[in-house]
């Protein structure tokens, strides 16, 4: 079963920068595409941005797009989420998934959740 951790996430103010982490525990590369979500409180968890196993491919949520880069190290078992330009509304918990086959927008279709890490933009 692949653990995942997130880090890097903290308290910032609006226009500034955050990249978040996300280790796995065991090779991801080749068979796991990756996805990152967040969640703010009381709201649905909504997808943010996702990449292929060998990171050749990416999507991202319009609301993020030009403004967020995915990205992973396969070498280091590590994914990454840079996050430009914060806005308040993207205070949230930001949360790393695992699955087999290409990367997806549903969070019901992951198998392997990190325990997510808290991003705060204050205006």
């Amino acid at each position: 079963q692949v653990q995942l951790v997130e880090s890097g996430g903290g308290l910032v103010q609006a226009g500034g920068s955050l990249r978040l982490s996300c280790a796995a525990s065991e090779r991801t590369s080749s068979r796991y595409a990756m996805g990152w979500f967040r969640q703010a409180p009381g709201k649905a968890r909504d997808f943010v941005a996702g990449i292929s196993r060998s990171g050749d491919n990416t999507g991202y949520a319009a609301s993020v797009k030009g403004r967020v880069t995915i990205s992973r190290d396969n070498a280091k078992d590590t994914v990454y989420l840079q996050i430009n330009s914060l806005r308040p509304e993207g205070t949230a918990v930001y949360f790393c998934a695992a699955r087999e086959g290409f990367y997806s927008v549903l969070s019901e279709n992951y198998d392997y959740w990190g325990q997510g890490t808290q991003v705060t933009v204050s205006s």
